[in-house]
């Protein structure tokens, strides 16, 4: 499964990791060697942390509902769930978005939430969508001051060098803006006192 490949991908390649850190992001090029049949497989991360004043039981009551999503999420960015989705995230749900991809135009994106600690983590994976593989793991911890919430998405962008090369262009500036985008959000509907 793509879920087991992702781990495995990870177990090796904690071991060739090129890190580079840059404005409260920390990018990473995964190079892992190994049993896949297309070589060396390229995979991209993005780490997040931000502390928000509020309860870790406030905020879990926030991320985890779906539709709040659209709260979060730059209004320029064409990006809309479809159909009614339940009220609570729960282990198995997917759900249906449309996002518009430049050059590829209305694209559907399908995701499951998995592994729900609930309060605490969950994450949504990719089914169908503009990836080739996409994990986002969302983490809460009660720290002083409040809770800290960390987004830690593993990703893989398609279309071999072509999908290099835009992630390079344009898929990392994006997806570096949207989560700054949502670090703001959040700082506005959690403010300090």
């Amino acid at each position: 499964t793509k879920i087991g490949q992702a781990i495995a991908i990870k177990i090796k390649a904690d071991f060739f990791i090129s890190t580079a850190y840059a404005g409260g992001y920390l990018w990473s090029s995964w190079l892992p060697c190994g049993n896949f049949r297309l070589g060396k497989i390229i995979m991209h991360r993005l780490f997040q942390k931000q502390i928000l004043p509020v309860s870790r039981e406030t905020l879990w009551d926030f991320v985890s509902v779906p539709q709040n999503l659209n709260q979060i999420t730059p209004p320029d960015l064409a990006f809309r769930i479809k159909g009614e989705p339940p009220e609570k995230a729960f282990p198995g749900l997917l759900l249906e978005y449309e996002v518009k991809v430049p050059m590829l135009g209305w694209t559907p994106w399908l995701t499951e939430i998995k592994y729900v600690t609930e309060g605490y983590s969950f994450m949504d994976e990719q089914r169908v969508g503009p990836y080739k593989l996409w994990m986002h793991t969302h983490r809460l911890e009660e720290v002083e001051g409040g809770t800290k919430m960390t987004d830690d998405i593993i990703y893989q962008v398609p279309f071999g060098i072509f999908g290099s090369i835009a992630h390079v262009l344009f898929v990392r500036r994006t997806l570096e803006r949207i989560f700054r985008y949502r670090r703001e959000k959040l700082e506005e509907i959690f403010p300090k006192n």
